[in-house]
This record gives structure tokens, C-alpha cells and sequence, in this order.
């Protein structure tokens, strides 16, 4: 079925074809089934916040499909995008099972389809079924594999051009780009938006990504940006 947003909505768990390649997802047909009867399947459009950092949690939210900007905000209006949610990740898991506020900000990043849950049902659900619990502990685990990895990446990197060179080789792993010749990237970010994953101002990262262009490390084909030369990329990112 589609969506108001040409988005095609798959209406059951227990018939979506891409739930094997997903942590979360790929539960037993016993577990499935319950959660089929416990879960809110809806389209959001681009921009939707799903949830707001110091919100009481109200319950988890499953990407299905689109991505999901994830950010934290400074008191004195500083913002920081901590991760892109990709389709299969549970978003608010942490704040739900252990009652403490939402830790993030959760806003699409295009349109997604989501499957929300309440926070009832869903400690309900991992009370009820064994199965479920070990995949929402893979789950967190996997969510805390990747925030070492990226406090490591971006945390220690001792200039901005490293941030900026380690986020782009971070992208193109995650997109199964990095085996190719010449791989590419959509970028959905503004240069805002990554200045604000690497901790830096929008115009120095315009003025790194036109310097690898001028150095033909990078192209840019409008919103893709085709990565020319991938060492060059990596010794950037290495260097200390």
C-alpha cells in the first residue's frame, strides 16, 4: 500500500521480506505475531519529530523504512547530531525499559514508515517472551559498539579535516560503497547538519569539502558526492 508520501507501506511484520537482515526485526514466529498485535505502523513526512530529548518515554519507535536524524541540544542552543538512524534500528529503547527521559531528539530525515509500540505493552512483551529480550540486548549492545566507535573516530581526531574525512569513510562503509572504484554517497545532510555531527562551524566544512574537491579527492554530482580518491581520504583521517 502506498502512503501519502509515495512511500509503499508494508503492513504486516510477519510478511515484510527485509525483517532477516534486521537485529531487531527477525524474531521467532511465536514472538512476531505478539508484537504484530501490540504495534502502530505509521508514515511520517520529512521533518516529523517522532520524540524530544527530556521527554518522558512513551514508548519505542522500530524504522522501517527512510532515516531518522538523532541530536542533542546545549542549553546555551547548541546543537549536535549524535547518529543517523538506518531502517531496523529501535529508536528509544534505552529511555523505555528504563523509564528515564528520551536522551535524544528523533526527527525524520525523509519519509519513513515506523512502528511505534507503548512503553506498557512493549516491557509487557519482554516479560512475556525470552526470545525478544536477547534481541533487544543485541540491539543495545550494537547501539554501544557503534557510539565507541564513533566517540573513537570522530572523539580523537585531532582536526576538523579528520572528523569530516573519518564521517565520510564512516558513510561509505555503512552504504556498502567502500569495495568500488569510485564510490558514492546521497548526502541528506546539509553542511550545517555535518558541521554539526563533527563538532564544527558550517563554513569550515564547506571550505574542507572544497578543498578535496580542488585536490580531486571528492566530486560532487549534485547531492552525491563521489569519493575519487579513497586513500588520499584515509590518510587524511589517519593523520595525527
Amino acid at each position: 500500500m502506498l502512503s501519502p508520501y509515495g512511500m509503499e507501506i508494508v503492513e504486516s511484520c510477519l510478511t515484510c521480506k527485509l525483517r532477516a537482515d534486521r537485529i531487531f526485526c527477525d524474531l521467532p514466529a511465536t514472538a512476531l505475531q505478539t508484537f504484530e498485535g501490540i504495534k502502530y505502523a505509521t508514515a511520517y513526512p520529512h521533518g516529523a519529530v517522532l520524540f524530544v530529548e527530556g521527554q518522558a518515554p512513551r514508548g519505542i519507535f522500530v524504522l522501517c523504512k527512510g532515516s531518522v536524524k538523532l541530536s542533542i541540544n546545549s542549553p546555551n542552543g547548541r546543537t549536535m547530531i549524535v547518529k543517523l538512524a538506518e531502517p531496523g534500528e529501535v529508536l528509544g529503547l534505552s529511555a523505555t525499559i528504563s523509564g528515564k527521559p528520551y536522551e535524544v531528539t528523533a526527527e525524520t530525515l525523509d519519509p519513513c514508515q515506523v512502528n511505534f509500540v507503548k512503553r506498557e505493552d512493549f516491557l509487557r512483551f519482554l516479560k512475556d517472551d525470552v526470545e525478544a529480550c536477547f534481541k533487544v540486548a543485541e540491539q543495545l549492545s550494537e547501539k554501544y559498539h557503534n557510539a565507541c566507535q564513533e566517540v573513537r573516530s570522530l572523539g580523537l581526531s585531532h582536526s576538523a579535516a579528520e572528523k569530516l574525512a573519518n564521517l565520510l569513510l564512516e558513510w561509505t562503509a555503512k552504504n556498502k560503497e567502500s569495495s568500488k572504484a569510485e564510490p558514492r554517497l546521497k548526502l541528506r545532510l546539509t553542511h550545517e547538519e555535518i558541521a554539526q555531527m563533527i563538532g564544527t562551524s558550517r563554513e569550515t566544512v564547506t571550505r574542507l569539502l572544497a578543498d578535496m574537491k580542488k585536490h580531486q579527492i571528492v566530486q560532487s554530482k549534485g547531492s552525491t558526492l563521489v569519493i575519487r580518491n579513497a586513500n588520499a581520504l584515509r590518510d587524511i583521517a589517519n593523520h595525527n
